[in-house]
């Protein structure tokens, strides 16, 4: 059983098209997305659609949930968010349609399955916190905790952006890396191939070209932020570009 681990799309549909043909060249029979479809991208609602008609099985994210909350949550937001990252949240809301709302309104946080003899775990950060970023640097105590919260074989996480695959005591993390937006200075789309069998598990971390100019392209067709175009072409989260401010 060979399974696409996906996540943090944002927004990215020629990134995802890329991806979803790169697992299916190699063999892929299901997807497993750890949510954030939306955020900073120009095709909120295509990504969503496209994910849905390829019956992934989907959680949501934490640009998900605040893009979902965006309307009553915007005052508050103005106070304490740059006016730039809140329209992120705006923009992916009003290009949302009402369906696809729906749709991520009701996915779960996290979904826990069992395949080929291993109970499997889904979240978007980690098992105790859909915002708790889990890096390579993440100490083994922290994880060893985890592993308590979890009661899992397999852990699949991403939203920080940063792929790594880890065992610690019995239980094995995935991050599946971004496949729509990158912040390691490498643009280009990063996905996981999991393949389980009983016992086994073999697990490789791809980067995937794609076309980054349309991207580039429609964001500036919208008339959103420069900042957003740069994001993706140069493959940097918006906090990078505000550190690089004099």
């Amino acid at each position: 059983m060979i399974i696409a681990c996906i996540g943090d799309v944002h927004g990215n549909l020629p990134a995802l098209e890329a991806v979803l043909s790169h697992a299916q060249d190699h063999g892929a029979l299901a997807i497993w997305n750890i949510g954030d479809f939306v955020g900073y991208g120009p095709f909120p609602d295509e990504v969503v659609q496209r994910l849905r008609d390829e019956g992934a099985l989907s959680i949501r994210g934490n640009y998900d949930r605040k893009t979902l909350q965006v309307l009553e949550k915007q005052k508050k937001w103005l106070k304490t968010k740059s006016p730039e990252k809140l329209l992120a949240f705006q923009w992916a809301y009003e290009h949302l349609s009402p369906q696809s709302r729906e749709y991520l309104a009701a996915l779960p946080e996290q979904i826990r399955l069992f395949m080929k003899g291993w109970n499997v775990l889904l979240v978007h950060g980690s098992p105790a916190d859909p915002d708790e970023h889990l890096s390579p640097s993440t100490p083994e105590s922290r994880f060893n905790d985890l592993n308590k919260v979890a009661q899992a074989d397999l852990v699949i996480c991403g939203h920080s952006h940063r792929s790594f695959l880890r065992q610690v005591g019995s239980t094995w993390y995935i991050n599946t890396g971004a496949v729509g937006r990158p912040d390691d200075g490498d643009p280009r789309a990063e996905y996981a191939l999991l393949r389980l069998e009983p016992g086994s598990r073999q697990v490789a971390h791809y980067r995937v070209e794609y076309d980054v100019d349309r991207v580039v392209m429609e964001i500036r067709r919208c008339q959103l932020p420069e900042t957003f175009a740069q994001m993706f072409s140069l493959g940097r989260d918006y906090g990078w570009f505000k550190k690089q401010d004099p």
